[in-house]
């Protein structure tokens, strides 16, 4: 990349362009009798100021500096041009190591930083990954291919369908394992989804993301993408996985169940955690430690069965003081098939719901309820309210996560014949999402 399209332009434009330098070139300047070092990088382009560069340091960080006609810019170090391979490419290694499929749909973990707008975009290419990552040559045979490029924030159930496909075809083209590279915003809820579309996977499924883009020295990018690796290529287990930090440090990750796990920090490394449940395996450099018992074993002879199709006619309700019955009166209205409400403690919510939740149901409305709590299970028997509840129709969800349970709506609608049969499917158990009692000293849901 030279400096067309770099956003330079002004007295920046005319110090790069007199020192020879291009993007990814290591450059010098010398400006108010300080002198920094760095590799340049395109300037953003946002603002009004054309008299400042942007350069990365050996920190891994991001610099800006002000240019006057006295400063000078030298070029130190021509970068290296990497060349671009497929978008679609196998990295061959040893003859033993396992053949790993990683499936891109974007997010931070296949990211690069916007300098146009100083934003963290989804990645175009594999390719990304293997530049991020070069040590998973020495990991797996990796097969890499993007899906979609999109944020997380962006997936709709159709995309779940996409994806369960996808892995499909890297099954039963082989692979002992497969990787979706996911943004975490939404990775809870494709977990969750995949877990239900996939059903008797004959090899492991592990969601990965990054909660840092891969451009940041506090990254988590190439652990996660790492430990992901290994544990898909060789853990005794077949079933949907979500693999993140366990911790702040880079010492070892947790495999969580697909069905079990959400997102319980907007920054934090080790913002994943599982619960009402334990984490499946821990991961780490020295390998992999059994925390609780998988669903299925690897089993390369089982014949998987796929139901990849769901229903996104489906609402979440929140319950809160003050809420009005029009919200449920509306999707009444537009035809929705179900709704999980989101109620307080053990599975509660407003009287004044009622009477719009009996007419949700006469329209056959599946109508389910969770808790705001983040652990435990409901229990509908215990107060008044509950039973009431239950009489009118609607189903407990015993302590099934809020967002397992809507995706499990949206699936059970797409996949059963009638509502009777989504009524009596919600509340059984398919994929590890509902356990018969609740420990006291469950693993906790909040990062310590």
């Amino acid at each position: 990349m030279g400096l067309d399209g770099s956003g330079y332009s002004g007295l920046a434009l005319e110090k790069l362009s007199l020192s020879g330098a291009t993007i990814g070139d290591t450059i010098v300047v010398r400006s108010n009798g300080i002198e920094y070092s760095g590799i340049l990088m395109p300037r953003a382009q946002i603002g009004t100021d054309p008299d400042h560069i942007v350069i990365k340091l050996e920190t891994g960080y991001n610099i800006g500096v002000r240019l006057s006609s006295e400063s000078e810019v030298k070029l130190a170090r021509k970068g290296k041009k990497q060349k671009r391979k497929a978008v679609e490419e196998e990295m061959v290694s040893k003859e033993k190591l396992p053949a790993v499929s990683i499936l891109s749909t974007g997010g931070t973990i296949a990211s690069k930083v916007d300098y146009q707008t100083g934003a963290v975009n989804p990645a175009l290419s594999a390719q990304d990954l293997y530049d991020a990552v070069p040590e998973l040559k020495s990991h797996a045979k990796v097969k890499a291919k993007v899906l979609m490029s999109i944020f997380s924030e962006d997936i709709h159930p159709s995309n779940w369908t996409k994806i369960a496909k996808g892995i499909v075809t890297e099954i039963r083209e082989g692979a002992n394992g497969v990787i979706i590279a996911h943004g975490t915003d939404t990775m809870g809820f494709t977990a969750a989804a995949l877990a239900f579309a996939l059903q008797d996977l004959p090899v492991p499924v592990a969601i990965v993301g990054s909660q840092r883009s891969s451009d940041r020295p506090s990254s988590d990018a190439a652990m996660n993408l790492i430990q992901a690796t290994d544990l898909v290529g060789h853990v005794d287990a077949a079933e949907v996985m979500v693999v993140m930090h366990a911790e702040t440090d880079d010492t070892y990750s947790y495999a969580h169940r697909g069905t079990r796990v959400r997102k319980s920090h907007t920054s934090r490394r080790d913002a994943f955690q599982s619960v009402n449940s334990y984490p499946l395996f821990k991961v780490s450099s020295s390998g992999i430690e059994e925390l609780a018992s998988p669903l299925l074993r690897r089993d390369s002879s089982r014949k998987l069965k796929v139901k990849p199709v769901f229903d996104d006619r489906v609402a979440l309700v929140r319950t809160y003081p003050g809420v009005k019955a029009d919200v449920i009166d509306h999707l009444v209205k537009q035809e929705y098939k179900g709704m999980v409400v989101e109620g307080t403690g053990l599975g509660h919510a407003p009287k004044a719901l009622q009477s719009s939740i009996v007419a949700a149901v006469e329209s056959d409305i599946v109508v389910a309820m969770t808790s705001q709590c983040i652990s435990g299970r409901i229990d509908m028997n215990v107060y008044r309210t509950g039973v009431e509840l239950l009489e009118l129709g609607v189903i407990g969800c015993e302590d099934m996560l809020t967002e397992t349970a809507l995706v499990k709506l949206m699936w059970l609608l797409a996949n059963m014949k009638t509502v009777e049969k989504v009524r009596s499917a919600l509340p059984e158990p398919i994929a590890g999402e509902i356990s018969m009692r609740t420990e006291m000293a469950e693993y906790t849901a909040t990062p310590e």
